[in-house]
This record gives structure tokens, sequence and C-alpha cells, in this order.
């Protein structure tokens, strides 16, 4: 579904990407692990095309993005999806207003049709009543969910999912982690997380890949990726502060 061949990002003379190679299989949830800091939020930037490499192809079913007019970037950016690590819901507008902001933005559907839309999103990840309220009055986990049905609202192929469960209290954090696995499984969509969380990336993931030093070091299923003789991954993947990653 989205394969990176060679990519290199810098900022300021500091090398973030640093030649990554990585395909993320289709109708699979990958996991990213990683040090904060290390690049993950860069990677996830630019398979939507946020970002542009300074070197690299980025391949969305097929089709290099980095080559494409901003036109036909947003025609491909319809078939994601994306939940930020802050929800980056629109305190201004209702609950209900939110789901419906990408509907009202990407679609010529009617109110009546827009509204029945929105009342489906909210109620598949549990937010049956909320559409009257307004983020300001939602919990952290409400709010995760409130953008998880927004990201849901045009049926994406893909979701991107930036650290869903950081801030999180720990229940609420396996609520979140059960409400991805329950949406991959519903709607067959690609996904892609974004995570710190060692514990919620074995628990959900059907692939890992590690990112260190700009680079995927280690990619497989759970099993094969914690049984990895790699000593960077297992030092991050222990939470060791001994080790060859430098603790700043």
């Amino acid at each position: 579904m989205i394969k990176l061949v060679n990519v290199y990002k810098s900022f300021n003379g500091q090398k973030v990407l640093a030649g990554l190679d990585l395909v993320i299989e289709a109708g699979k949830i990958t996991v990213i692990i990683g040090q904060s800091g290390g690049g993950k939020s860069v990677l996830l930037k630019h398979m939507i095309g946020l970002m542009r490499p300074d070197q690299g192809e980025v391949f969305v079913e097929g089709v290099d993005i980095t080559r494409l007019n901003d036109r036909r970037l947003n025609d491909i950016r319809k078939n994601f999806g994306m939940l930020f690590q802050n929800a980056a819901l629109f305190d201004s507008m209702t609950v209900g207003q939110n789901v419906a902001f990408p509907l009202q933005e990407h679609t010529r559907l009617k109110r009546d049709k827009i509204d029945e839309l929105v009342e489906k999103k909210l109620l598949e990840v549990g937010l049956r009543d909320a559409a009257q309220k307004m983020p300001s009055e939602l919990s952290g986990g409400m709010r995760k969910r409130v953008g998880l049905a927004r990201a849901m609202a045009l049926d994406p192929k893909i979701i991107l999912f930036d650290e869903p469960t950081t801030g999180l209290d720990p229940i609420t954090a396996d609520a979140i982690d059960r409400l991805i696995v329950e949406t991959q499984k519903h709607t067959m969509a690609t996904c892609v997380v974004i995570s710190h969380d060692i514990e919620s990336s074995f628990k959900i993931a059907h692939i890992v890949a590690m990112l260190y030093q700009g680079k995927i070091i280690e990619i497989g299923d759970p099993d094969a990726v914690k049984s990895s003789k790699n000593p960077a991954l297992q030092q991050f993947i222990q939470g060791k502060a001994e080790g060859p990653i430098h603790v700043v």
C-alpha cells in the first residue's frame, strides 16, 4: 500500500531520515516504534505528503507522490484518514461538526445524509450521544475517539495514528488500542501507528518496525521482533538506559 525507497530528510543540517526503506503491507496494522524525537512523526508526514523528502521516493498504491502537484496530491490524500496525537479537534465546533467537516469539504452529500453518517461514525467509536458536546467537555480518551470518527468519515483505505495512547491512563489507552484493532478488522483499512508505547505496540500490531538513526533497523511480526538480536532494538523494548542508544 505504501513504499518508501531510500528516503532522506534533514532539518538545519541534522539528518532525521537517512536512506530509509520501508514497505507498509495492505490490510494490516504496522506499528513503527522508536525514540521520542527520532523521526517517527516526520516519517508519517512523508507518507501522506505533508513533507517531501530531500531525496528518495514515496509510493502510495504504486504512485510516487513526491512527483505530484498539489491538486493530484490532494486527490491521493482522500485515501487517508489521520488521528493526530492530540486529536486536533476544532474547539469552536461541536463533536458532530468536527466529524462532519471532511464530509462537507470533500463530498457533495446533502445535510441529512451527512448527519446520518456522523451518527454512524460516532456510534462506531462508542459516542452515540456526543454529537452536541463541545471538545472542551470531553476527556482525553473521548477526544481521541472523536478524532478517530473524523479520520474514518470518508472511509479511507489508509489510517495513520500519531501516538494514539500518549497522555492517557492505562485503562483508557487499552480502550483506544482495542478500538484501533476493531476498526481495522471492520474496515480492512491499512493502519500505520507511530508509538513509543511498547506494550501497546505489541498488543495491536501485525507488523512492528523499529526506526533508529534515520533507518528501519528491524521489521517483522511481533514475535520475530521480540526475539531479534539487534542490541539497539532490545535496549528499546526492554527500556534500559544502558546500551547503544544514548540517553540525552
